[in-house]
């Protein structure tokens, strides 16, 4: 399920009060070389095959899919002890935080990291992650899918390899869209998606999506950002400039009131992954999931019950022509900046992440999907799938990651906005705020909170 109910949702939760307490430190420092663990000889420096002790820190899933790689590491590089450690998520967040302050100090040798966070690291802990194309990273930059290199690099560095990319994705009942005679191939905009919603709540009863409207937590504004996304927008530009009061983003909101006035959001505590968002699902109460990649193979395990009821495409554009693909969210493999054996480190994330078996054992094993574009050649991504009714479900995904995507920047204040837009959408959904009111005063109030200019 990748990031899924273990990793997303419990993530980006903790972003609600990583501002003020851990990423955001005031102003950052330079971190020494005082961590690591030991094994010189397999450090950055010196010559001949990696050598001595790592450790990595990843989280449920992946840090057992990681674990699982060790013994076919290890028939490479038999001089190299690996330990992975599962730390949990959010706790691996304030964990790496906490060590980078403390200059490093018993900071693991790999970190995986979610793509919120990678620019706080950087930004905000000069000298945390290591510059991995000093250790033969720029040979993967086409590797994997578009837009990610852009990610995880600032100019000629590259802070860390990607590993997770969750393209958007629209699943739907295919019994209910029958029962009220849509067919999704029609939804060419989401205009026409909210003239479908209208059919199928008339028909069925059923409403179209489901929202936490009082976000509740510091995820609610999902399909806000998708449709942003869809549109080549982001909450800032790639100058770290504020755009989410953009004609983009207005446009996104407005969508989402129109579901909502039309009477198609189904009121449900929570964001993909969360009880009360997995309950209207399983019971019935929404026709379309505008969810990650990750969401298809969790909901096929806790939702067995409506197997062959679902099916998957590629969002809608917001404009009509317009893009129907978007990488949501990504997850990463870094180097500590401050590992006594970078060298060990990084030929560790480079076998799990640029080699196809690595990626194709790991998605077999949780289903999750992996950026490299080479990993997609395996029969496993173009299987039927019983559970959409058949369809070849991965190839949805891989035909938008195989496209040009692009790039995102979150910034180190993303969970500033993300609780900024997370008001706005409330204020519209509950009190019938104006939509370009309501993000004019959250770009404002983001700005002052920044000192970031607004584009």
């Amino acid at each position: 399920m990748g990031m899924g109910a273990e990793g997303e949702l419990r993530r980006r939760r903790f972003l609600q009060g990583l501002s003020a307490a851990a990423v955001a430190v005031g102003g950052g420092a330079a971190l020494t070389a005082c961590g690591g663990s030991g094994g010189s000889s397999g450090g950055s420096g010196g010559s001949g095959a990696p050598s001595g002790s790592i450790t990595v820190w990843s989280w449920a899933n992946p840090a057992a899919e990681l674990r699982a790689l060790v013994p076919a590491f290890n028939a490479v590089y038999p001089q190299v002890k690996v330990k992975v450690e599962d730390i949990g998520n959010p706790a691996i967040w304030d964990k790496i935080t906490i060590a980078m302050e403390a200059g490093g100090a018993g900071l693991a040798d790999v970190l995986h990291i979610g793509v919120d966070y990678l620019p706080g690291y950087i930004e905000k802990f000069p000298g945390g992650l290591a510059d991995i194309s000093k250790l033969g990273a720029d040979k993967y930059k086409g590797a994997f899918a578009a837009g990610l290199w852009e990610t995880v690099s600032r100019g000629s560095k590259v802070y860390a390899l990607p590993w997770e990319a969750n393209a958007s994705g629209f699943f739907y009942r295919e019994d209910l869209f029958k029962k009220a005679g849509v067919k999704a191939s029609s939804l060419d905009t989401w205009d026409d998606v909210i003239a479908a919603g209208k059919k199928i709540k008339k028909s069925t009863g059923t409403a179209l999506v489901a929202l936490d409207r009082s976000a509740s937590q510091a995820d609610s504004a999902n399909l806000f950002q998708m449709l942003l996304q869809l549109q080549g927008a982001f909450y800032f530009d790639l100058a770290g400039k504020i755009t989410i009061d953009s004609p983009m983003a207005v446009r996104a909101l407005t969508l989402i009131k129109e579901l909502n006035d039309a009477g198609l959001v189904h009121n449900a505590q929570g964001s993909p992954g969360s009880p009360g968002y997995d309950a209207a699902v399983k019971s019935g109460k929404v026709a379309v999931c505008p969810n990650p990649a990750w969401y298809g193979g969790y909901m096929a395990s806790f939702n067995a019950g409506q197997k062959g009821d679902w099916r998957l495409m590629a969002p809608p554009p917001v404009t009509r022509g317009g893009s129907r693909s978007a990488i949501v969210n990504s997850t990463h493999l870094a180097v500590s900046g401050t590992s006594e054996n970078q060298r060990a480190a990084f030929a560790f994330a480079e076998f799990a992440l640029t080699r196809p078996s690595s990626q194709v054992k790991i998605f077999k094993a949780k289903g999750i999907f992996p950026a490299l574009l080479k990993a997609y050649d395996d029969p496993v991504f173009h299987a039927p799938n019983p559970y959409f009714g058949g369809q070849k479900y991965a190839e949805v995904f891989i035909d938008q990651l195989s496209k040009p995507s692009v790039a995102t920047n979150y910034t180190s204040d993303y969970a500033r906005a993300l609780k900024l837009i997370d008001d706005a959408q409330t204020k519209v959904l509950l009190r019938d705020a104006n939509p370009a009111t309501a993000l004019k005063s959250a770009a404002s109030q983001l700005a002052d909170q920044t000192r970031r200019s607004r584009a």
